[in-house]
């Protein structure tokens, strides 16, 4: 943890201890991660942004999910801004909530003020994103994030024939946010199976934004998942490496929305749907990404149906209300750097042009209607 990181959630803990002392013994809760069992269902739900679709329709979900069980439910959403999340965790801990439910905007810094809160007897699941360096995690629950980026290396390994193409074939590789622990995941699920196909000349990266291995991930991760900033990085790329006629043959994008950012660089730089446009990998179904799918634009998205994820959350919550054992089917792999998090893991799965219809309309996950069907 950098030290501006340390010095704002120590003194964002330090706020919060104030905070609570006044309310401290109105706690009847027992501690550790039965804290809730037998009591209320009183659930502070922290979402990172509003500024991905997804993280929207998880939140709105889960609080209609726990509000017809008749749990008492404090969503907020932190607008990717990590001082606004602490701050929003300590007022729903200080406003009763005795289950927390947190997709952490930077999972390094959360350490503080969930020591707090386990003082209060709050049991935590980290929702998607690992939260790290702490012991006071209860859960996790997730899709099986490193599959999500193999999902996507293989795509790309299959519709290119890499095992049996000579190259050089171009590629430019993306990651996600440097603080955000499920990005290095992605990466190197996908760059498991690509890096021995660019090691053997069979792909290259003309800008050379090639990650050695999988720890050196950050190195081109794009802060905030943002948009723009992947359209701006793209646009260097592109005016940079691919001049005199050289052609970009595929991207590696980690989800939707830097997706959005890639392709509208592309057009921006001549590129059109057809024989000559690059393979270009997604994640989360998002409308735009879908629409785009549709028209060519994108060749694939990993589509996690968060409903799943919401509705295995809103499981769990419940069966930490009853004081039952919590179901997970994950002990062995999220180390959070303080203890191994229990973690319950649900599959994602590819969608392409031809799925659309069926996996995502029928499922009811989209609308036709927003995908111009």
């Amino acid at each position: 943890m950098s030290k501006t990181k340390k010095i704002l959630a120590l003194a964002a803990a330090g706020v919060f201890a104030l905070s609570l002392a006044s309310c401290a013994s109105d706690s009847g809760s027992t501690g550790g991660g039965e804290a809730a069992a037998g009591g209320d269902c009183n659930v502070g739900v922290s979402m990172p942004t509003r500024s991905l679709e997804r993280w929207i329709n998880d939140g709105e979900q889960l609080k209609s999910l726990l509000e017809e069980a008749g749990c008492t439910v404090d969503l907020q959403y932190a607008d990717n801004k990590t001082d606004q999340q602490i701050s929003q965790i300590q007022n729903q801990v200080a406003g009763g909530s005795n289950i927390l439910v947190v997709a952490a905007v930077d999972g390094q810094v959360l350490a503080p003020v969930l020591a707090e809160a386990k003082k209060q007897d709050a049991t935590v699941i980290a929702y998607d994103r690992l939260i790290n360096g702490t012991p006071d995690v209860d859960y996790y629950a997730t899709f099986d994030n490193y599959k999500v980026g193999q999902l996507q290396g293989e795509f790309i390994e299959t519709q290119l024939d890499l095992a049996n193409a000579t190259g050089p074939i171009s590629i430019e590789p993306f990651a996600g946010s440097p603080d955000d622990n499920n990005a290095k995941f992605f990466f190197s699920g996908a760059w498991d199976v690509l890096l021995p196909y660019v090691e053997s000349g069979v792909l290259v990266v003309p800008s050379g934004q090639s990650p050695a291995s999988n720890d050196d991930w950050a190195s081109i991760g794009i802060q905030g998942w943002a948009s723009d900033k992947a359209q701006s990085e793209m646009d260097n790329r592109l005016s940079s490496f691919y001049t005199g006629g050289d052609k970009v043959d595929v991207v590696l994008s980690p989800n939707d929305s830097l997706a959005i950012g890639i392709e509208a660089s592309l057009k921006s730089a001549g590129y059109a749907p057809g024989a000559d446009y690059p393979l270009i990998t997604g994640q989360d179904a998002d409308k735009a990404n879908v629409k785009a799918i549709l028209d060519g634009e994108q060749s694939m998205t990993v589509w996690k149906d968060t409903r799943t994820l919401g509705k295995q959350v809103f499981d769990m919550i419940q069966e930490i209300v009853a004081g039952d054992e919590v179901t997970v089917n994950d002990t062995k792999t999220y180390d959070n750097g303080e203890k191994v998090v229990p973690s319950f893991l649900l599959d994602p799965e590819v969608v392409v042009k031809d799925d659309v219809q069926t996996k995502l309309i029928d499922s009811g996950f989209i609308k036709a209607a927003d995908v111009g069907l």
